[in-house]
């Protein structure tokens, strides 16, 4: 399992992490406050205070290329 702090600050951004979290066959949760959702679901995200970064947490061991993939959301 991996965690860390991202940033999505435009709709244009969600569309484009989400596009790129669904190449992977893992799960992925977003966690803000006491709110988790599926990493995968656009509403999910929209859903969460997109004002402030927001935890990831990828539930593998195995992450291959995913953090460089996200890294321009990556904020810690």
């Amino acid at each position: 399992m991996k965690k860390v702090k991202i940033k999505l600050e435009s709709i244009a951004d969600v569309k484009e992490f989400v596009s790129i979290v669904m190449l992977y066959n893992f799960d992925i949760d977003l966690v803000s406050g006491r709110y988790a959702v599926d990493a995968k679901s656009i509403m999910g995200i929209f859903s969460l205070d997109l004002s402030n970064p927001i935890q990831l947490i990828a539930r593998t061991d195995d992450l291959g290329d995913f953090l460089e993939k996200i890294d321009s959301f990556i904020v810690e």
